[in-house]
């Protein structure tokens, strides 16, 4: 295992989840007394596991027939224009 890959990977997701609708509806789920937390926790980590099962498998079926420079450009257009509507949006 490539354990760099690992760290950047892992700290990627870890920073990119925190704060997010998910982790806020999972909150949600654990704040209330009659949900058990480990249900709760299995079921919201074996929904992240396999929301990143798809990804790695969408990346691996896209990486066949695109470039993987031309992934990097779009992902990359994607977060900025994300962060701009985000920026920009109406209050």
């Amino acid at each position: 295992m490539d354990l760099r890959l690992f760290a950047t990977v892992f700290s990627t997701v870890f920073i990119a989840e925190l704060g997010d609708k998910t982790q806020l509806a999972t909150l949600l789920y654990a704040a209330d007394a009659s949900h058990p937390r480990l249900t709760v926790f299995a079921a919201s980590a074996a929904a992240l596991v396999l929301a990143s099962a798809i990804g790695v498998l969408a990346g691996s079926l896209v990486a066949q027939h695109v470039d993987a420079r031309a992934i990097r450009w779009v992902a990359g257009l994607g977060f900025i224009a994300v962060g701009a509507w985000v920026l920009l949006g109406r209050d």
